[in-house]
């Protein structure tokens, strides 16, 4: 058997083999060196081998003969050709997400609960564009009961050529929210784009629908949803649809939370109150309604949800010798997940910490880029925060906006220097929720920040 055959076999064979860089390696991996920004990833092979890989996969002669160095042409077509193929061999349920915010997080929160008792594969990180896709699928385990990928766009057409790759027949459009306005102008279109992920046309194992039915943009989806003729339609969000939150109760120690999910009704007590989390849980339970699967598996004891990085995930950090929380929402923000975060923040009691709002620019908003700051700062100004800092030009030219509000503000340009600030002002236990776009100081701020990690 030649080298090709023998890398197609084991793919197909294995899961979660493939990897795309090199400080992913583990033992009997594969990494597929491809040509980044700065290098080529020949550069890494031999990093690769030390650190195990079985195989590695190039376009680019390398400059030393190795019989488990595979040399191709087009890579990634050979990687796309193998993906369909083993596609095609998996038998379980097939699941799709998509949304403007919120698909990394479900595809967790699912996966968490699903796996309580199923097999379970999962895309990993926030791989949705077509390389990560199809890195996904290479990643399955075709004996899984279930398979979850996420798929993103960020301009037309994408989530055809993505859906065409997955063909889920189960799907979740999280929201339709103002992302990617740059290329989409308006959300209607976003969710025009968002629906050819259960389209007949380029899906033709589509059957049933999750979604939020909050907005005319996602009642859109509704009516291009209807004329697919799917199997269900599972319409989320305001009372009277399919699921929906029936009433919340607070109370000194916790909020009571009574949901309605396909005429059943579910009931039960958190601490703490994070709209996110009740969003991705009513999604898991309709879920797991429709496909008859025992919800005790959520409520067994007390409900635990999983902790995703960027996402809404705590840490403990001790900066100077004073204890600090970060609640980390650094992974990607929109105008309307930043608003939300802002006012879950408000709600958080304080119990002596001091609390830090720490907030980075929005990209890819288009021409009402600075609308939307200004909403949210004046979202800001709505609450009272220790401190509030921003970071980005946008914020920048934003906070000229409010000229009675300079001393309620720190603006700091880089991440080392909202490091130095709380370096030299942090003298009691703090708390600090930080909410930006990814590429931002503030998320360079993030990274820095969780070198300090306690726990």
């Amino acid at each position: 058997m030649n080298l090709d055959d023998q890398i197609k076999q084991y793919i197909i064979s294995n899961s979660n083999k493939i990897k795309i860089n090199s400080k992913d390696i583990k033992k009997n991996d594969i990494f597929i060196a491809l040509k980044g920004k700065k290098f080529h990833g020949n550069k890494f092979i031999d990093d690769a081998f030390k650190a195990g890989a079985k195989y590695c996969i190039t376009d680019k002669k390398y400059n030393r003969t190795n019989k488990r160095i595979l040399f191709l042409e087009n890579t990634f077509s050979f990687l796309e050709s193998l993906s369909i193929e083993k596609r095609s061999l998996f038998c379980g349920e097939v699941i799709g997400i998509t949304g403007s915010a919120g698909k990394t997080s479900l595809k967790e929160y699912l996966k968490f609960f699903l796996q309580k008792k199923y097999y379970v594969s999962a895309s990993i990180k926030s791989y949705n564009n077509k390389l990560g896709v199809i890195v996904s699928i290479l990643n399955m385990n075709i004996n899984s009961n279930f398979a979850i990928f996420e798929i993103g766009t960020n301009n037309f057409f994408e989530i055809r050529d993505l859906t065409k790759l997955v063909k889920p027949s189960q799907i979740f459009i999280t929201n339709i929210l103002s992302t990617h306005l740059e290329n989409f102008k308006n959300k209607n279109n976003i969710a025009k784009e968002k629906s050819d992920i259960f389209n007949k046309k380029y899906n033709s194992n589509s059957e049933i629908l999750y979604f939020q039915m909050n907005s005319n943009e996602e009642k859109t989806i509704n009516n291009i949803a209807k004329k697919q003729q799917l199997k269900k339609i599972i319409k989320i969000g305001e009372f009277g649809l399919d699921c929906y939150i029936k009433k919340i109760k607070e109370n000194k120690k916790n909020y009571k939370i009574n949901l309605k999910i396909l005429n059943k009704n579910f009931s039960f007590n958190l601490s703490t109150y994070d709209e996110s989390q009740i969003n991705n849980l009513i999604f898991v339970l309709a879920f797991f309604v429709v496909n008859k699967i025992q919800t005790n598996l959520i409520f067994r004891n007390k409900i635990k949800f999983p902790q995703i990085n960027g996402r809404g995930s705590i840490h403990k950090i001790i900066i100077n010798g004073v204890y600090v929380k970060l609640i980390d929402q650094s992974y990607n923000a929109n105008p309307e997940t930043m608003i939300q975060s802002i006012k879950n923040f408000s709600k958080i009691e304080k119990k002596g910490f001091k609390k830090i709002l720490i907030l980075g620019d929005m990209n890819e908003l288009g021409s009402n880029k600075m609308n939307f700051h200004y909403n949210v700062l004046k979202e800001a100004n709505e609450h009272l925060f220790d401190n509030v800092i921003l970071s980005g030009d946008l914020f920048k030219k934003t906070l000229k906006k409010f000229p009675n509000c300079k001393g309620k503000y720190i603006y700091k340009s880089k991440s080392n220097d909202i490091m130095k600030f709380l370096n030299n002002n942090l003298h009691k236990k703090a708390m600090i929720m930080a909410k930006c776009s990814n590429t931002t100081e503030v998320n360079k701020f993030v990274k820095l920040l969780k070198l300090k990690i306690k726990d």
